[in-house]
């Protein structure tokens, strides 16, 4: 790898920006160790345009005057451009996206680049890059887990009669509809949308101008950079701003419960395609290199390992953040590596949920037969006596008689005549036998929630809804970011 182009790790030809009172060069395995330009450099956009904003608070402020302001914009458009393109060559000297920005705008601009950081520490610098990164980043998070939330209603719609055990404890409870169950997931998900705009909104608020520690010297003013970079408030004090990474933790949790409930999801698809209950699309599911007739759930396991991953960051990071005393350690250079992992492991998760759930072709017939071999119905019965005056309790034992008189022929109670049913327990003398049909125990289920087909249809266009609510408030969630390239220009995922 070419170490000039891409950041390595040898000795860099060129001081550090903290060296000023150190004699000798960092050592190579201690530059090694501590450079965090690898992981970083994804921010250059809104390094970019946190630095441009920086430059006009400083002309605000009468630090810079209005042609040294404009030489410092245009040195940063045309360091924006470079990165846009491609063609920025990152040197061994730059330790993280911060000073290569800085180190090649003082190449195009000369000394004056050497006076936009006044007034400015990497402190408050990195936490506003990443705050904006966060806006950016839920919003795509967002966008993600919305799609996979309108996959599930669109299939859920697709195939609204087919019936399916509904299972506790991995055992067959009660017949509902699939569609029902593919609802109970995208429920689940929508309040992770609701969790990820809440870390959003909390994640706008602006950092800088607060320098390493204490605020500044210089008359900024952060209201008006924190409204010059579309954040809806500035920081209330200079110590928390650049030590807080709640923002941080409160997305790795967003995120990290996104992800237990998109392995929920995938764990049912899992089991779902090995009890035959359905088929996987061949876009979405992978064959096995020996055995020709296999069609393996990949991306569900995926998911479902993926999940831990993002957990573990989620723990990882709050036992890193426990540990510190204020203001700034760099223990803290952790998060960008924790929430760049976590919340592009959602987002793909999500995307490729999405296309699996989306393709799934469900076989009625064995979900059917499922459902009627298990007793599942046994519950209606006892409703069914409870309707005629019969206590619960009495009703409970009463039909338990029945399944155990059938379980002892080998047959189920469906199976059971009105004499046999009579014989297993006295109440049952006036049974309906009907009431054991699945298809009469799906559709009587029509309280609000439940799993009867009116019902669900609500809860599927309740899920379209929410899911197109929430794509729409994602938009209003991603920041603008001024890079000087006449609009904003955000490139695509590294």
């Amino acid at each position: 790898m070419d170490e000039q182009q891409h950041g390595g790790t040898a000795r860099p030809s060129g001081r550090p920006l903290w060296a000023g009172s150190y004699g000798e060069p960092p050592h190579p395995a201690m530059w090694s160790f501590t450079v965090s330009l690898d992981v970083d450099r994804r921010l250059w956009p809104e390094d970019v345009a946190g630095s441009r904003a920086h430059v006009r608070a400083l002309v605000r402020a009468g630090v810079l005057d209005r042609e040294e302001g404009a030489l410092l914009l245009d040195g940063l458009a045309r360091v924006a451009a470079e990165l846009a393109a491609g063609s920025f060559a990152w040197a061994a000297a730059d330790e993280d996206v911060h000073t290569a920005v800085e180190r090649r705008l003082t190449e195009l601009v000369g000394a004056a680049g050497g006076r936009l950081h006044t007034g400015r520490s990497r402190n408050d610098q990195v936490a506003t890059d990443l705050r904006l990164w966060v806006k950016r980043a839920t919003a795509d998070a967002v966008a993600a887990v919305a799609g996979l939330v309108e996959a599930l209603a669109r299939t859920g719609a697709a195939h609204a009669a087919v019936i399916l055990p509904g299972l506790t404890h991995l055992q067959p409870a009660q017949p509902v509809l699939w569609s029902f169950q593919l609802a109970a997931h995208g429920f689940a998900l929508t309040r992770d949308l609701g969790r990820l705009e809440d870390a959003a909104r909390r994640a706008d608020v602006c950092p800088l101008g607060a320098g390493a520690i204490a605020g500044s010297s210089f008359p900024l003013d952060p209201e008006a950079t924190a409204a010059d970079l579309g954040f809806a408030a500035a920081f209330g004090n200079a110590m928390d701003a650049t030590s807080d990474r709640d923002v941080v933790a409160e997305l790795l949790a967003a995120a990290a419960i996104a992800m237990a409930h998109a392995s929920r999801l995938a764990e049912d698809v899992a089991l779902w395609a090995g009890r035959g209950w359905v088929v996987l699309p061949d876009a979405w599911a992978t064959g096995s290199s020996m055995l020709p007739q296999k069609r393996n759930p990949d991306v569900a396991e995926l998911v479902r390992g993926r999940a831990g991953t993002v957990v573990g960051r989620l723990a990882g990071f709050l036992a890193t953040l426990k540990g510190l005393p204020l203001a700034y350690a760099r223990d803290l250079q952790e998060d960008k590596a924790a929430v760049f992992e976590a919340v592009d492991t959602l987002t793909s998760s999500a995307g490729a949920l999405s296309g699996l759930v989306g393709g799934l072709r469900p076989v009625p017939e064995r979900m059917l037969a499922a459902a009627e071999e298990a007793d599942a119905t046994a519950v209606d019965l006892a409703e069914e006596l409870v309707r005629g005056g019969v206590p619960f309790r009495r009703a409970h034992e009463a039909v338990g008689a029945a399944v155990r008189a059938a379980a002892a022929g080998g047959r189920r109670l469906a199976d059971l005549t009105r004499d046999e049913l009579a014989g297993a327990a006295p109440e049952l003398a006036g049974a309906d036998p009907a009431s054991l049909s699945v298809a009469h125990s799906v559709a009587v289920r029509t309280t609000p929630g439940g799993t009867a087909p009116a019902r669900v249809a609500e809860q599927l266009e309740l899920l379209a809804g929410a899911a197109a609510s929430a794509r729409d408030r994602a938009g209003r969630l991603r920041p603008r970011l001024d890079l000087g390239l006449g609009g904003e220009q955000i490139p695509g995922p590294p």
